[in-house]
């Protein structure tokens, strides 16, 4: 007797929530991996290089250690805590309490998504600026909250105005993301404009959370991108998340940390003791290390490459289709205006003749139709063989 296969039901909440962007192409990836070819990914901003040396030193050493294979406590190790308080201290002159206001994180997308479960649901607004990482939507999807979308517009530098937020959504929201360095324009915003966005939050009851995940990632000189906890009383309104994934080369890590206002890290970390058991011992140790000992050289020469890594893509972006009215100053990419054909066009072309991912910019919403996103983390090698397929490709002389 033959069965009918049963459909497994889901919970509404995931059949309403929108697929990941990346997903497609890493898909159409595979597919062309199957066939023997490869791709070159400028379409993830993912650190080609390894962290400082010492880094991967305390690792080993860590992990040979008998007391490094338990679990560890919910909020991490006093002794990470304690170094990102020395950490924001140091590059930001910003005091932090490591008891009350520094939460560890299993890298902070995690932290991203379950702040919004510890603090939003049903009849909740959040804002969210329309060109942004997409688990700040995802996450309000899955807390059942609305996103109310910010415009992000080039003629404002992409910053949302604030003013421009309608008043109902203001009433009903109950927190406002901001990213700057920006994923995916590589905007930056200046601490008068974090001053102005603190003050708004105040105003209106909105915890404000700042994802500041390139704040490390700045070039031609510039120090640390500012931090929103620089703004005098920013504590009462705001939060911060902090990553070593970009800052330290170590995004398969998965360790950053919130920072900030002591209620919401409360909040969340009622969250993650239900969800998690905290990070593996070894990697807390290796990251205190980071935090403490990366030197000031490390951090520019790998900003170095970055940045020679973007002057050859903006000397070569007008032969490929592409226009850039302004280097980037930081974060991991360049945010490129297409030529002659809509973005998604040209992203699936690059990627199916000269294969070479890219973002789209419509992925990230109707602001971004007509620009693609390309990553600087690629080896500088591959970056110039990608180069070239793209010119093969879309070439203009």
């Amino acid at each position: 007797m033959m069965t009918t296969p049963r459909t497994l039901p889901v919970a509404r909440r995931i059949a309403e929530l929108p697929n990941y962007p990346f997903v497609a192409i890493s898909q159409r990836i595979q597919e062309l991996k199957a066939q023997g070819i490869h791709v070159t990914r400028m379409d993830m901003g993912s650190p080609d290089l390894p962290p400082p040396p010492i880094v991967i030193e305390t690792m080993l050493q860590a992990v040979q250690r008998s007391d490094m294979h338990g679990y560890s406590n919910y909020r991490g190790t006093p002794a990470f805590r304690k170094a990102v308080a020395r950490y924001y201290k140091r590059r930001f002159d910003v005091e932090l309490d490591p008891d009350t206001e520094v939460l560890p994180l299993l890298g902070s997308k995690e932290g991203i998504v379950n702040l919004m479960l510890a603090l939003v649901g049903e009849g909740d607004v959040v804002l969210v600026p329309s060109l942004s990482y997409p688990a700040y939507a995802s996450g309000a999807h899955l807390a059942q909250a609305e996103v109310v979308t910010l415009p992000m517009r080039p003629e404002n530098g992409f910053l949302p105005v604030l003013e421009d937020i309608p008043q109902q959504a203001r009433q009903k929201a109950r927190l406002l993301w901001l990213n700057f360095p920006n994923n995916p324009t590589s905007a930056f915003c200046s601490l008068d404009y974090y001053a102005d966005a603190v003050a708004f939050c105040q105003a209106h009851n909105i915890l404000l959370a700042s994802d500041n995940a390139y704040m490390e990632v700045v070039f031609d000189g510039e120090g640390p991108a500012p931090s929103v906890l620089q703004v005098p009383n920013a504590k009462s309104t705001a939060v911060e998340f902090m990553t070593l994934s970009k800052s330290f080369n170590m995004a398969g890590w998965r360790l950053g940390a919130m920072v900030g206002n002591a209620e919401a890290v409360s909040a969340l970390l009622t969250v993650k003791s239900n969800m998690d058991s905290g990070h593996f011992l070894p990697t807390y140790e290796a990251g205190i290390v980071a935090l403490d000992q990366t030197s000031d050289e490390w951090i520019r020469e790998r900003n170095a490459r970055y940045a020679a890594r973007r002057d050859r893509i903006v000397e070569v972006a007008p032969t490929i289709g592409l226009e850039i009215s302004e280097p980037p100053r930081g974060a991991l990419y360049v945010w490129a205006k297409v030529v002659g054909m809509n973005d998604e066009e040209y992203a699936l072309r690059a990627l199916n003749e000269a294969h070479v991912s890219v973002a789209y910019g419509s992925m990230y919403g109707e602001d971004g139709r007509g620009y693609i996103r390309m990553s600087l983390g690629v080896a500088d090698d591959e970056l110039e063989d990608a180069l070239e397929r793209l010119y093969k490709t879309f070439g203009i002389r």
